[in-house]
């Protein structure tokens, strides 16, 4: 099946151009390190996901460009085109001359009902040239204007006008000290609005991939590339063909029905956290080795005591004592409890590898039985260089702190109706505030008492 991707503003269509050419540079590479049937499947797999074949054999990337500048754009189109792999339908972006002005109401009140026909009947020949379309995969930042208030428009277009494919949003939260200063009001409008349209959330935060470039890749000037590529690197890791549970010999058909299917039992709780080990800068690798049960343990821990990458996790926090019946304010201090997991494990000797301890009761919630709440992907094929690499998408409590601070500063603000007036000249009332403050602290407390 295939993902329509969908890249909004300047972040999501950086982002986006590094996704699919971490893809492509992966099913390019010869390290795939499996059978040459396994590599072939893998290979075609990811073609019909991601890309169309086109008569010159140059894939063309199965997504719509969207920003309301120009720059950006014509960057994103002509660097995917030259490198030759890969590029862009050149009919398939849409943008403007003059921004948002990281202004979220006139993305969303104004940009987008203007824009609307022109971008979903991009959206619409995407679609349609989908043998078997299997949803759409949006790529934006929470900061800003476009990505964020336009982001959420088109998002809630997407589920009129598909009713019943998968929307699965991919959001960039903003750096804790912020490059816009109403970022954080951006951001409680931006959530709220997609936790109403979007089947899922799968959220990057800013400075832990800066954190990762800094003491994981050792890069000394991180540019926002570098963060662009870590994250696409996540994304890959998660996104490449892998073998579900159930789905006998062949690759998933569905990734986005799949991931769903694992991970969002119930509507309220759609906030996707992603961990990914190991990672390293690509020198480093030919002088490393992993063993997997090593590889498990950490990702393990990373998990219940919420660590944002494998150094400096926080070894002495453990699950509560199964039978302890403690009140959920009692819970042992940091520990991290989850609604589902998945891990997604590639490279060699991937059969073998005990997942035991992940189905432990005491990690998750519990309303729903440990064997549904835990799923298991493998492919021995090997991502990106890795000889061994395994990914954790969790549906758990790591967002909860970043979120509870973005909606606290933004209430601050609020409450002293500071920059209020730049949303309300583009019809968003104070009443569409507090809505939204409604439905996010309502989140916030359905997380807390896991």
């Amino acid at each position: 099946m295939s993902i329509v991707t969908v890249q909004l503003g300047q972040c999501g269509n950086q982002i986006g151009h590094e996704v699919f050419s971490t893809l492509c540079s992966d099913i390019c590479g010869t390290h795939g390190l499996c059978s040459k049937k396994e590599n072939e499947s893998y290979h075609d797999s990811c073609k019909e996901r991601f890309f169309c074949e086109e008569e010159s054999g140059v894939p063309i990337a199965r997504a719509v460009l969207v920003d309301m500048e120009p720059k950006v754009i014509s960057q994103t189109l002509s660097m995917a085109a030259r490198s030759g792999h890969w590029k862009y339908n050149s009919q398939a972006h849409f943008c403007q001359k003059q921004g948002s002005g990281n202004n979220w109401a006139n993305g969303y009140s104004v940009h987008g009902p203007r824009h609307k026909e022109a971008i979903m009947n991009l959206v619409q020949k995407e679609a349609e040239k989908c043998d078997r379309l299997g949803g759409f995969f949006t790529i934006m930042s929470m900061a800003g204007g476009t990505g964020s208030g336009l982001g959420a428009f088109v998002t809630q277009c997407l589920r009129d006008a598909f009713p019943t494919s998968f929307i699965l949003n991919h959001v960039i939260w903003p750096y804790g000290t912020g490059e816009v200063i109403v970022q954080n009001y951006n951001s409680v409008l931006t959530l709220s609005h997609l936790y109403q349209s979007s089947d899922a959330l799968l959220v990057h935060e800013n400075d832990v991939i800066h954190k990762i470039c800094a003491q994981l890749m050792n890069i000394k000037q991180i540019s926002f590339r570098d963060v662009n590529q870590v994250i696409a690197h996540q994304l890959g890791s998660v996104f490449q063909p892998a073998h579900t549970a159930g789905g006998g010999s062949g690759y998933s058909r569905n990734p986005l029905g799949d991931l769903m299917e694992a991970l969002v039992p119930h509507p309220e709780f759609k906030m996707l956290g992603l961990r990914n080990i190991p990672q390293m800068p690509e020198n480093s690798l030919a002088y490393s080795t992993f063993s997997w049960p090593g590889l498990i343990k950490h990702l393990r821990q990373m998990l219940i005591a919420n660590a944002k990458m494998e150094e400096g996790i926080d070894w002495q926090v453990r699950p509560p004592h199964p039978g302890s019946s403690m009140p959920s304010t009692n819970k042992p201090l940091h520990f991290n409890t989850s609604i589902a997991n998945l891990v997604i494990l590639r490279g060699k000797d991937v059969h073998g590898v005990d997942l035991g301890s992940f189905q432990d009761p005491s990690l998750y919630t519990s309303w729903l039985n440990p064997q549904d709440a835990f799923n298991a992907w493998k492919t021995p094929r090997a991502f990106n260089k890795y000889e061994k690499s395994a990914a954790l998408v969790s549906n758990s409590q790591f967002l909860l702190k970043p979120l509870d601070s973005i909606v606290g500063k933004a209430w601050n603000m609020f409450a002293s109706k500071a920059y209020i007036h730049q949303y309300t000249k583009f019809g968003i009332q104070e009443e569409d505030f507090l809505d939204c403050f409604t439905t996010l602290e309502q989140v916030i407390s359905s997380y807390t008492n896991l």
